[in-house]
């Protein structure tokens, strides 16, 4: 009996973890950004790029500075808010050796969202601000 109320506790519980939601992130953003036109593309198997001046840093296999690598993203949507905390996540594919940049987003619409990246240091961004962030469109 214990363990039945037990597992009764604990499912609402599991309930309140946060979730992986890519799936409003999967396309092909477009953004300005001092002038210049970038583009971050994320796909439906977790798997990230960003394209700028023609070239692009990202996906499943890229080639940056003479290194193998690999760039994913992991989006969770933080309890009671409308912000996604968002990891781009740099895989030197030759040792294994990752970084994360830790990234904030927030939809203004179904195919607009604010985007916050901290290059700097290992914090997420706490707000959007015109040093860190960028409006994103998505392209149909």
């Amino acid at each position: 009996m214990k363990k039945i109320l037990f597992l009764l506790l604990l499912l609402p519980l599991m309930s309140m973890n946060i979730k992986d939601d890519k799936s409003k992130f999967v396309g092909k953003w477009v953004g300005e950004d001092k002038g210049e036109i970038g583009y971050f593309s994320f796909d439906g198997e977790g798997y990230a790029s960003f394209e700028m001046q023609g070239q692009i840093v990202g996906g499943k296999e890229f080639a940056f500075e003479g290194h193998r690598g690999q760039m994913t993203y992991e989006v969770n949507q933080r309890p009671g808010t409308k912000l996604y905390w968002v990891d781009l996540i740099f895989t030197n594919l030759e040792n294994g050796k990752k970084r994360k940049f830790l990234c904030l987003a927030n939809f203004i619409d179904n195919n607009k969202m604010r985007f916050a990246i901290n290059f700097e240091g290992s914090k997420r961004p706490a707000k959007f601000d015109t040093e860190n962030s960028i409006v994103l469109k998505r392209q149909k």
